[in-house]
């Protein structure tokens, strides 16, 4: 199927008269939503259905019903600072680390809630699986990356209501490196952990543990929400049109006056779409590891969750709308998959500017960057899907396959190590050492890096 196919469902999913609208399902009140059976043939929802679900699974329509109310849900805890005018970034780490704050915002019932969400970990937190999880998901630099720009990344591109806030922001379309690296710098700061950095700050004292009161990965996590805040409040009034003139009026949907039509898109960066982007980082990328020849175990699997579970926490996650389990964040994925209108054109400026990096760096003519970008695309088509691929315009390349020659030497790598101590620390410290040299750009433009 190419992306004139899913064009043409988008197309005509959005056309649905007022008599279709009366006899669509309840699931399908926003215009965002689809039939459960229009991406059938989507090859990730194939694969996912045949390798990944019980064989007798059927969609949920608690879960159908859920998921559409969360798209209505946005950060209700940080909305209300921002409706009172507070940007709480800085005065809730002061206030947090050094008991420093003013007496408007000890007296805000708002900012008191969200201090108290931050001041310590949550009663379910548990460090030691979170600790185990961070460990598997640091083990391998540059499959992390890879998987984040050619597989999370690009994946997400496929789903319009996904692609249309980050485009009318224009950040990922003008400044696609500084916004790739420091979405690299969020999910390192996530699961940053005691030996995670032997070479990357060496006048540093060691972290004590993961995501600790303070860290890295929890200053990142206010910063995160903050932003996703005031992103979320100015696509509501109208105030981010970068789309305009890349993205038809039709397409966008707005509203007559050009603010964000919540009846057809939900709200901005709301609950369900938060929970797409933390399996997005957590299952996503844990699955890409797996197929290229990681040995990640269940403990690890289920570590690898559970970080992320208290990131997307401390970034206004309702803990309770996130699935339990590797078996549960299947059965989400492929429940929100199923049911996303897809416009692959709203994707495609997104994806090349991610796609055009390597040559932007090297040179238009650079052999090496051509090759790293067909690499790059080869990845997405191999992990992801053709179809996708299509859609988003990737090239294809003789040499997709292999990427897949990492299968074997990650197997064997993870074999020795789990056998041989020596090798264990030899592994450990190139790991560190790779580690540092794809951090080149934080530590040139990141205070936390330099």
């Amino acid at each position: 199927m190419d992306s004139t196919d899913f064009s043409d469902k988008a197309n005509r999913a959005s056309a649905i008269s007022s008599e279709q609208k009366s006899s669509a399902e309840p699931y399908q009140r926003h215009g965002r939503t689809t039939a459960l059976d229009d991406h059938s043939d989507l090859q990730v929802l194939k694969r996912v259905k045949r390798y990944l679900l019980p064989k007798n699974f059927v969609i949920s329509h608690d879960l159908l019903d859920e998921m559409v109310a969360g798209y209505d849900i946005g950060d209700p805890l940080a909305d209300a600072l921002a409706a009172d005018g507070i940007r709480f970034v800085k005065p809730l780490q002061q206030h947090i680390i050094s008991n420093n704050s003013d007496d408007v915002l000890k007296n805000n019932a708002n900012f008191r809630a969200l201090t108290e969400q931050f001041s310590c970990h949550p009663d379910w937190f548990d460090l030691k699986l979170a600790h185990i999880g961070a460990v598997a998901y640091r083990r391998y630099p540059l499959m992390l990356i890879w998987l984040l720009r050619n597989v999370a990344l690009m994946a997400g591109y496929s789903i319009p209501a996904l692609s249309l806030p980050l485009i009318q922001t224009g950040a990922l379309m003008h400044d696609a490196l500084p916004r790739l690296m420091r979405t690299y710098a969020y999910i390192l700061a996530v699961s940053e952990h005691p030996q995670s950095n032997m070479s990357a700050h060496p006048n540093r004292p060691p972290i004590e543990q993961v995501l600790a009161i303070g860290s890295e990965g929890w200053r990142q996590s206010i910063t995160v929400r903050q932003i996703h805040t005031l992103v979320r409040q100015n696509l509501l009034k109208g105030k981010r049109n970068a789309a305009n003139g890349i993205i038809t009026e039709a397409d966008q949907h707005h509203n007559p006056d050009g603010s964000w039509n919540t009846a057809y898109w939900g709200v901005p960066i709301n609950q369900t779409d938060m929970i797409a982007t933390h399996l997005q980082f957590s299952l996503l990328i844990m699955r890409g590891l797996r197929l290229l020849g990681a040995r990640i175990s269940k403990e690890e699997a289920a570590g690898i969750l559970h970080l992320w579970n208290l990131a997307s926490y401390w970034m206004g996650v309702d803990l309770q709308r996130l699935p339990k389990d590797e078996a549960a964040c299947w059965e989400w994925l492929y429940t929100y998959l199923s049911i996303q209108q897809l416009d692959f054109k709203m994707g495609q400026p997104l994806a090349k500017a991610l796609h055009d990096l390597p040559r932007q760096l090297m040179g238009e003519d650079n052999r090496r960057g051509r090759f790293v970008e067909m690499v790059n695309a080869s990845v997405t088509r191999t992990l992801v899907g053709d179809d996708i691929g299509d859609g988003l315009d990737l090239p294809k390349s003789k040499i997709r396959f292999g990427v897949l020659s990492s299968v074997p030497i990650l197997f064997a790598l993870d074999t020795a190590r789990q056998h041989n101590r020596s090798i264990d620390k030899k592994l450990e410290a190139f790991r560190a050492q790779r580690q540092d040299n794809m951090n080149w750009w934080l530590k040139k433009n990141d205070d936390y890096y330099k």
